[in-house]
């Protein structure tokens, strides 16, 4: 665990890591280079962001020694601003050293399943869907659709997809549970008020030389054919991939790549990480021990409100956090949700 403002561990860490970049073959295991870098310009940058506070922190000080000498009352907008800039940003700063689990780091794997009510409801599961992929946008995050079923008269029945970037699923971990969205619906003719769920399973990309014991008799693999949005991956043969874990009723399943071989080898990944999120709920030793039906979110799970009429509000339920501005958190500007929850877990 790297700890954020631990300089002496920080820059020891840096040197080490940095050193090991100049060995002969480092790029022959191009996976693990990648990894070593990642690591590299994860500590470059909080050294960077606690370099720049302290630099800014100097600033407002020159400022406030000037004003008091000069006794410059025309300044004190200016050192205000500065100072509120400051302190979210050590606001910010703070909120990432408790991205502190095992899996905080990693990558996510994310699922949005539409609830019922038809079509209504499969819209709210697109536009969370945009949702995520703005936020991810914003965080310079990769992201890939790996599974999707649309409807013919719109919206999405169900989608999974895959968000790769450093912290994603610390982050990403505090969307999981069931979203509920009020308004008027552009689908009934009357014009009435409409209530949608969807819910979202949330869990991490697991590095490819993790290896947990799965037993394949408690595996039945089905393959179908690719559907879903269309485009490149999409083709005729029967690449797809649905793996359903037996004892637990866990069902992944993956069509994002052309190769069959290629698609059960991301929905084993899906499956592992799966099992091991839900052994240490369970605080379970083995992953056999597991037993039992686990849907994707129980309905009564409800975590975050999004009510577009008779007013504007989004509020999370947990932490009580809320704002009026429904159209910002649409696209995508949900970091203070997220922020919230990591700090309302650290209670």
């Amino acid at each position: 665990m790297v700890f954020l403002f631990d300089l002496g561990h920080l820059r020891e860490q840096l040197s080490k890591l940095e050193e090991k970049t100049y060995e002969q073959g480092f790029w022959d295991d191009v996976n693990n280079a990648q990894k070593i870098m990642q690591e590299i310009n994860y500590i470059k940058d909080k050294l960077g962001e606690y370099e720049g506070i302290l630099s800014e922190l100097e600033d407002v000080e020159v400022l406030l020694q000037l004003a008091e000498d000069e006794d410059e009352h025309s300044l004190e907008k200016e050192i205000r601003e500065n100072t509120e800039k400051v302190q979210d940003e050590i606001s910010n700063l703070k909120i990432a050293t408790l991205l502190s689990g095992e899996y905080d780091k990693n990558g996510a794997i994310l699922s949005i399943h539409a609830g019922a009510g038809g079509l209504e409801a499969q819209d709210w599961a697109e536009m969370l869907l945009r949702m995520y992929k703005r936020w991810s946008e914003g965080k310079g995050y990769k992201t890939e659709v790996l599974d999707i079923i649309s409807d013919t008269e719109g919206g999405i029945k169900s989608v999974t997809l895959s968000i790769s970037g450093l912290n994603a699923y610390g982050y990403l971990k505090s969307e999981k549970g069931v979203h509920r969205l009020v308004r008027i619906s552009p689908f009934d003719s009357s014009g009435r008020r409409h209530t949608s769920f969807a819910s979202v399973d949330v869990f991490p990309q697991l590095d490819e030389d993790i290896e947990i014991d799965i037993d394949p008799n408690d595996l039945k693999i089905d393959t179908y054919r690719s559907g879903g949005a269309g485009g490149q991956h999409v083709n005729t043969t029967d690449s797809a991939i649905r793996i359903t874990h037996i004892p637990t009723g866990i069902v992944v399943q993956c069509q994002s790549e052309r190769s069959q071989h290629s698609n059960k080898a991301t929905a084993m990944r899906m499956l592992m990480a799966k099992l091991i999120e839900i052994k240490e709920l369970e605080q379970k030793e083995k992953i056999e021990d597991i037993q039992g039906k686990y849907t994707q979110i129980a309905w009564g799970s409800q975590i975050r409100s999004y009510v577009f009429h008779p007013y504007s509000l989004v509020k999370d339920h947990r932490t009580n956090a809320e704002t009026g501005n429904t159209s910002s958190v649409m696209d995508g500007n949900i970091d203070m949700f997220m922020n919230e929850y990591l700090k309302y877990k650290a209670k």
